[in-house]
């Protein structure tokens, strides 16, 4: 457990997950017959169970209510993430998500509550002080408030912390600090990137662009994510484009965060740009293949072999 000593904090969203799985291609308006089944994700809880999985030392600051979803939480990542510095809203609900899922597995919409999230304010997150002063890496989602976002910022570059930032989604977006300055990295994907900075990305080239637009705001590495198309990623040397690895599809929630999980962590062990993409993408492409939001097949040695496998040893 290479950063033991100074763990991971991950902040943001922990919610009770839901999919429905359509047998035949979705009509609108109508019954449509599905499959269910319901799990544990939120994009700051995803990012630290995969990291603790690895086998990083995560500490998770969310909020939660007092219910069952939250001890389904508890019981699926306690093992692998330190959940002793999470807050209890009274009356309040723990987050929930529930995806409707295409035949082919693809997302076709979803539904978030995550009211609870509004209460992760700034005045409960510096009562973690000791906690954020010992931190490896700081990485934050969008569920937190706007003041949270950016008092984590702060905080982070006061103290010579590497600051990362997840958005959950378009809606979510204007939480984003408009001075990136002090974020070590910026994971956000295509329809997120577009409401933000008010282009479209209709070409690599505009591609590309997007990525220079985010570091121009203060990012030290940004990653566009394209999908199945892959990502386009910079930093101070240039942007450089990565081909999605070819898979066979299972349910493609959660890829995203196994991604920024791989990425942070090959990052922190002084890894390569290029092998810390590539860590991303191995991971991101077993957890589509895989039926789970985390894939529970996941270890610091997995993801070694998982790496050697496809890339045959080619890289450096």
């Amino acid at each position: 457990m290479s950063q033991s000593a100074r763990p991971i904090v991950c902040v943001g969203g922990a919610n009770v997950d839901k999919k429905l799985y359509a047998k035949n291609e979705i009509v609108p308006g109508t019954s449509n017959p599905v499959s269910s089944s319901t799990s544990v994700g939120g994009v700051a809880r995803n990012i630290a169970e995969n990291l603790g999985r690895i086998g990083e030392e995560v500490v998770l600051l969310t909020t939660k209510g007092n219910d069952a979803e939250w001890l389904a939480i508890d019981k699926e990542c306690s093992h692998y993430v330190n959940l002793d510095h999470v807050f209890e809203i009274p009356d309040a609900s723990t987050g929930s998500y529930t995806a409707v899922l295409e035949s082919d597995g693809n997302l076709s919409c979803a539904y978030a509550d995550m009211d609870v999230f509004d209460e992760l304010t700034k005045e409960k997150i510096t009562g973690e002080l000791p906690v954020l002063e010992k931190a490896a890496c700081i990485i934050a989602d969008l569920n937190c408030p706007a003041e949270t976002v950016k008092f984590l910022q702060s905080f982070a570059l006061e103290n010579d912390i590497p600051f990362v930032i997840i958005p959950v989604s378009s809606p979510k977006m204007d939480r984003l600090p408009s001075d990136l300055t002090g974020v070590e990295w910026l994971i956000v994907n295509q329809d997120e990137t577009e409401t933000t900075l008010g282009m479209k990305i209709d070409t690599d080239k505009d591609w590309k662009e997007s990525v220079y637009r985010w570091m121009d705001k203060g990012a030290a590495h940004v990653i566009v994510t394209g999908g199945e198309r892959g990502v386009m990623a910079g930093d101070e040397k240039g942007v450089y484009f990565f081909p999605s690895l070819e898979t066979r599809v299972t349910d493609v929630t959660g890829a995203g965060d196994s991604f920024c999980a791989a990425v942070i962590y090959s990052w922190l062990q002084k890894e390569s740009f290029q092998k810390s993409l590539q860590a991303g993408l191995v991971n991101a492409r077993k957890t589509i293949m895989s039926n789970t939001t985390v894939r529970q097949d996941l270890s610091e040695e997995q993801l070694k072999q998982d790496r050697e496998e496809f890339f045959n040893g080619t890289v450096s």
